[in-house]
């Protein structure tokens, strides 16, 4: 009951937002190339939805697939760093230094190398993901408790057996906290590099919008945004509560 309690007063929050929106507008007359009425973006989402699903299904495409290799990678890496010296002397500060680097920066190489398109915006999308892995994962791995470690090695557990059977299992709240960021950036990479070098996807529509000042496409671009990187969270911290269930307290606030 407190649970549906919350969600209704979010909903109700969120509609209060758009019903003042829309009437600031129509009390100021504030101009549609300006601030179109949240009537209108509905209108155009619901009518042009047809025409926007392709776009939008080719940017989660390159998303999921840029994530999906980024964690990949990120986990690797991840567990390297968190379980050698070496490999955080040495990798950590060159992964560190690649993140500082502004990935509208890096797009036109990717251009150069491999052609406007699908490749840049998976290649976006993974730089982007995999920081936010390496680091939880690492903090995981380098975090796990040293006396039980000290009791398996006492009982003749090799280094792989204490990584696969404490490390890994204690990395996991970290991971899917790492996975919720992740998904979220990789999705803002993708449409990052389909506006700049890309003649599809949802990126591509926003800057066609923009440049004919179809701004109410635009903010229904915006929105269709907006709603699939709630969507795309929500699967990430549905699969968290499942699954890591054991390391929240019942009481805490759900992330």
């Amino acid at each position: 009951m407190a649970r549906f309690s919350r969600v209704l007063s979010a909903t109700a929050v969120i509609l209060g937002f758009f019903a003042v929106w829309e009437l600031l507008c129509r009390l100021l007359h504030v101009s549609d190339l300006v601030l179109p009425l949240p009537s209108q973006v509905l209108v155009t989402l619901v009518t042009r939805f047809p025409d926007l699903w392709p776009h939008l299904a080719q940017t989660i495409m390159s998303t999921l697939t840029g994530f999906a290799l980024g964690v990949l990678a990120g986990v690797v890496t991840g567990v390297m760093i968190g379980s050698s010296r070496l490999a955080y002397d040495t990798l950590y500060p060159l992964l560190i230094g690649f993140s500082s680097v502004p990935k509208v920066a890096i797009i036109p190489i990717f251009v150069i190398w491999f052609g406007a398109g699908t490749v840049p915006a998976v290649l976006t999308a993974l730089s982007l993901s995999i920081f936010p892995v390496v680091v939880n994962v690492a903090t995981g791995i380098s975090t796990s408790e040293p006396e039980l470690e000290d009791v398996l090695r006492a009982l003749g557990a090799s280094r792989g057996d204490i990584l696969w059977n404490v490390a890994l299992p204690r990395t996991l709240p970290y991971l899917f906290a790492s996975l919720k960021v992740a998904i979220t950036v990789a999705f803002i990479g993708s449409i990052t590099s389909e506006t700049i070098a890309s003649n599809y996807g949802i990126g591509t529509v926003m800057m066609v919008a923009s440049a004919n000042f179809d701004v109410a496409l635009l903010f229904a671009g915006l929105a269709l945004i907006s709603i699939t990187g709630i969507a795309l969270y929500g699967l990430f911290s549905f699969a968290e509560a499942r699954l890591t269930g054991w390391a929240t307290r019942e009481s805490a606030v759900a992330t």
